[in-house]
């Protein structure tokens, strides 16, 4: 006869893989409400921008352009004033 304890079958390994799933979903939902929170944060910083008069449109762009390389920024430039010119916007 088989010992139940030592009995290792497919639930025991099913009920690890739960608990871990588990943990997995956890730690990912508490990232949303981190994730969340940042995104308040930042909202909240861009409305107090906007209160002391600046402009939050092109702040946007300034901080998307930071996160570019010189030639990234050179290159979507020239296309763009390649268009504008294109469309005669020159």
């Amino acid at each position: 006869m088989m010992d139940e304890e030592n009995n290792s079958g497919p639930a025991d390994s099913y009920r690890v893989t739960a608990d871990e799933l588990r943990q997995f979903v956890e730690r990912f939902e508490r990232l949303e409400l981190e994730k969340k929170d940042i995104a308040d944060q930042q909202k909240e910083v861009m409305a107090e921008a906007k209160g002391r008069g600046y402009d939050t449109k092109a702040m946007r762009k300034l901080i998307a352009l930071r996160k570019k390389s010189a030639d990234e920024i050179a290159e979507e430039e020239a296309i763009l004033d390649m268009y504008k010119e294109a469309l005669g916007m020159r």
